[in-house]
């Protein structure tokens, strides 16, 4: 599933969101891998659906405490629809 973050850091704040639980990418197994591709696959159509597939957006997974992840289940933020800073 797909819904709007509560507390966007841009324009465009998405999180895509597995049904079946997977507390952090740490616990993905070689099961996860269709899982997770589709994962990253929806983002792009969510991208392309939102007009910002060309300009450029970010697909961020938060893991663990020290990885900035708040809630114990996988998710894919999709952020962009302005110009983004690079943080690496």
């Amino acid at each position: 599933m797909a819904f709007n973050d509560l507390h966007p850091v841009a324009l465009v704040h998405i999180l895509i969101v597995p049904k079946r639980h997977i507390a952090t990418i740490n616990d993905a197994t070689e099961q996860d891998k269709l899982l997770l591709g589709e994962m990253i696959l929806l983002a792009k159509k969510i991208a392309q659906d939102k007009g910002i597939a060309t300009s450029g957006y970010k697909l961020i997974f938060n893991c663990g405490e020290d990885g900035g992840q708040i809630i114990p289940h996988i998710h894919l933020h999709l952020i962009g629809g302005e110009k983004m800073k690079c943080i690496i």
